[in-house]
């Protein structure tokens, strides 16, 4: 048995990302759940439960393919197969194994063919024959016969109760074959685990059909759908795209050139726009070369594109495909899509147009159903000290009011526990993940920031805030990333030219520390000392960091204002003091730039997320990350922490967001809708909602709790590149590239919302027709696109930007 491990190895790789460090307690499941493949780890003994969608081909339309199976790892505890027959048995094995062999080979899966043979001690020459059995000694039959029962024994397939192509539920879909008892003779389905291995991918697109019959397929099932009832259409509609895509491929991988072009130009038109960049880099693939290797093809191929439906609607495409006997497309809808089933009334167009958009489809239900613990963390206790320049009696006044007001950054929440909240231990005050304890010095500026509390202007409809708005004049280094400190004191800005740029935004000058030798002369005791180790001739309002050798997209301070973390297209994420104005780590684990990096709001932890498609955890005294979140299926473009650090969302060019889990590395909620890569992400204060913002210039709200859209703020023309919630969360500020800056306002968006069973359960959002009843203001600037927007303590909005000639 280790042998035959040790060979199926080189067959079936999972794709599932590495295990953490031990920093933060493992739990079972550990791994991003949505991984490449779609394959689940669910605990130790999950081994050989992994089920993934087949590379099987061939088939003559409504017959089950057969597929072959080698199991990663046998199932723990599965029950011992009773051994055939000496006779009868062996030789019955041994024929089905060649057939299996036989198969394998026409389908080009090489390794897979000489691991099972080197297993059954097979010659090639009996493989390679017309599957009589041959020379082959008594031993070579019954190692076949072992082998056989092992891989049957391991396969695991569909439940019986699945509708046709919809696969177990919360699993990865199986391919579409026969869920019933195999004949004799014919080889069960049994699972190889799905890869981006290029030549297993496209042996998925073997010759199905006759190639002159796609555009009549396409435009039988196109004539049936719309002239269907209104309420299946729109929901029926969502095919045209997915089957579009997988038969022309299917067309160009079987080298019918001219039958695919034709196919291409008469339909493309026909698809959604917001599809039209995916068409595009799908039109260059023209030859069966082109399709190897190529990162948009595998990601349509290893991800089953999800479609959400109505039964009724589901039932109505199925008796159609079955009455016309188009076994091509239900082939297709079969092995390539994931259709996510729901009982009730078929939704409306806009409630399906609001959802779709993203490169794989929707999210599957069963993604937005796991548990989230949204609320903010218990604040440990702090005394405001009365002796200070404030008036006392305004203090006393304040101070309840102090402690209400929820923050983004320094953490001050509400002293009561919040249900929602991340369950911590309450007598030792352990929480979920392990956060750091906070100094002296934390607690100086909690206290300072409390008194801030007290002087901050209350927003709304009628009390909108100032905007103060920083140009970078004269930006020849060409700006690609900005961050403010949490006090608003300083602001860094990332270049093209790989330097990062420090300035102070008030009087008070930088400085660096005194060399060592004169640090040495210092009385340590002295109450200034903090003071006294700062060489004043050292003092500008710039410092230029030098360090990274390519452009510098992100850019993130600490909340404690001792480090700034910079990304960089060079792969690396680098940890600056502010001290000393030097490099102190430069962290190494991306292969490709690094598009965006963030401090947690209570420091030590950081996320970051590049072109590699993966967003990692690090923490600054760890050279390796902590955790690794895989599943998005494009650039990872922009991250943040949740305020209680217990989770991050990412935003990605695959046109999805999604939250993950810190502790266990766990995705729990995806969010489809966007119709353009996204750009921005903003938690609220409260930490219930999530406000995302892309290329297509929309915003759009989520309910991190039910895992729903609740709303949907139009206006910007252009990408939206920032957005900030107030720090009383009252105002929602976004920033784009078309050089405003809008104000929506955030608690009317959020007011009387419809979150009940049949909506979670649907996804039947109803968003309102007009958001412009929710836009407070639009504030234009010249021509500066607005890079990033902050509210400072006191609710004043700081915007930045890099002036653009015209």
């Amino acid at each position: 048995m280790a042998a035959l491990a040790e060979e199926q190895t080189e067959v079936a790789v999972k794709l599932e990302p590495e295990g953490p460090p031990t920093l933060l307690p493992p739990q079972a499941g550990d791994g991003a759940g949505e991984g490449g493949g779609g394959t689940t780890n669910n605990g130790p003994n999950s081994g050989g439960g992994n089920v993934a969608a087949s590379s099987s081909a061939g088939g003559d339309g409504g017959t089950p393919k057969p597929s072959v199976a080698v199991s990663a790892v046998a199932p723990a505890g599965a029950a011992p197969v009773p051994a055939a027959a000496p006779e009868a048995g062996a030789s019955h094995d041994r024929q089905t194994l060649l057939a299996v062999l036989q198969f394998l080979r026409q389908s080009n899966l090489r390794e897979a063919e000489e691991a099972l043979r080197r297993e059954a001690r097979l010659l090639e020459e009996a493989v390679a024959g017309s599957g009589v059995p041959g020379e082959a000694d008594g031993a070579g039959a019954e190692a076949a016969s072992a082998l056989l029962s092992r891989v049957t024994a391991s396969a695991p397939g569909p439940a019986a109760t699945d509708p046709p192509g919809t696969g177990s539920s919360g699993a990865a879909a199986v391919s579409g074959s026969a869920t019933g008892p195999v004949a004799p003779g014919k080889v069960g389905s049994v699972a190889v685990e799905d890869q981006p291995d290029v030549s297993a991918v496209l042996s998925a697109y073997n010759q199905q059909g006759d190639p002159t019959m796609y555009e009549e397929y396409y435009s039988g099932l196109k004539h049936f759908i719309e002239c269907s009832l209104d309420c299946h259409r729109a929901e029926l509609s969502q095919l045209f795209y997915p089957l579009f895509v997988h038969m022309y491929l299917e067309l160009v991988y079987n080298q019918h050139e001219n039958e695919a072009k034709s196919f291409f130009e008469k339909f493309h038109g026909d698809q959604e726009c917001y599809y039209q960049d995916d068409l595009r880099v799908l039109s260059s693939l023209t030859k069966k070369e082109h399709m190897k290797g190529n990162e948009t093809m595998l990601d349509f191929r290893t991800s089953k594109f999800v479609l959400r439906i109505s039964r009724d609607s589901y039932q109505l495409l199925k008796r159609h495909l079955q009455e016309k006997q188009n076994n091509q497309i239900w082939n297709i809808v079969q092995e390539h899509l994931y259709i996510d089933i729901f009982d009730g009334m078929p939704r409306s167009k806009q409630q399906i147009d609001a959802m779709v958009g993203s490169l794989a489809g929707e999210a599957k239900r069963e993604a937005n159903k796991s548990k989230v613990f949204f609320g903010l963390l218990k604040e440990p206790e702090i005394e405001v000290p009365l002796d200070d320049e404030d008036e006392e009696g305004e203090n006393e006044e304040g101070k309840p009011k102090k402690k209400k007001p929820k923050k983004d950054s320094i953490g001050s929440k509400s002293k009561k526990q919040d249900p929602n909240a991340p369950p911590q231990n309450s007598v030792f005050f352990f929480h979920r993940i392990p956060l750091p304890e906070l100094k002296d010095s934390d607690k100086l500026d909690k206290i300072m920031n409390m008194k801030e509390t007290t002087k901050r202007v209350r927003l709304g409809p009628d009390c909108l805030p100032s905007i103060c708005f920083y140009t970078f004049l004269n930006a020849y280094q060409g700006l690609t990333a900005v961050d403010v400190t949490d006090d608003s004191s300083l602001i860094a800005g990332g270049f093209a030219d790989s330097t990062v740029r420090v300035w102070s935004v008030t009087p008070k000058k930088l400085r660096s520390v005194k060399q060592a030798a004169d640090l040495s002369l210092i009385d340590k005791e002295s109450d200034d000392v903090l003071e006294r180790i700062m060489d004043e001739k050292t003092a500008s309002e710039l410092k230029i960091l030098y360090g990274h050798s390519g452009p510098v997209y992100g850019a993130s301070f600490s909340p404690d204002r001792n480090y700034l973390l910079s990304s960089s297209e060079d792969g690396t994420v680098r940890l600056w003091s502010l001290q000393t104005f030097t490099c102190l780590v430069g962290y190494k684990g991306h292969n490709y730039p690094v598009w965006d990096t963030q401090f947690s709001p209570y420091g030590y932890y950081f996320v970051s997320g590049g072109h590699d498609r993966v967003a990692r955890l690090w923490a600054t005294d760890h050279y390796q990350p902590l955790r690794i979140f895989a599943g998005h299926l494009a650039d990872v473009n922009c991250t943040r922490f949740h305020p209680n650090s217990n989770y991050v969302a990412t935003g990605s060019a695959d046109r999805t967001v999604r939250l993950w889990d810190v502790l266990n590395g766990n995705c729990v909620r995806i969010f489809t809708g966007h119709k353009g890569p996204i750009h921005a992400l903003t938690f609220s204060p409260n930490g219930r909602f999530l406000a995302t913002g892309a290329t297509d210039g929309r915003v759009l709200l989520w309910d991190i709790g039910h895992g729903l859209m609740v709303g949907e703020l139009k206006g910007h023309t252009d990408t939206v590149c920032s957005l900030r919630f107030s720090r009383d969360g009252e105002i929602l500020a976004s920033g784009s590239m078309d050089n405003t800056v809008r104000l929506w306002d955030a608690v009317k968006a959020f007011e009387d919302l419809e979150t009940d069973d049949f909506t979670t359960a649907t996804g039947h959002i109803n968003l309102p027709e007009n958001s412009q009843e929710l836009l407070l203001g639009t504030y234009m600037t010249k021509s500066t696109p607005v890079v990033h927007l902050h509210f400072t303590r006191r609710n004043l909005v700081l915007a930045a930007g890099a002036y653009s000639p015209q």
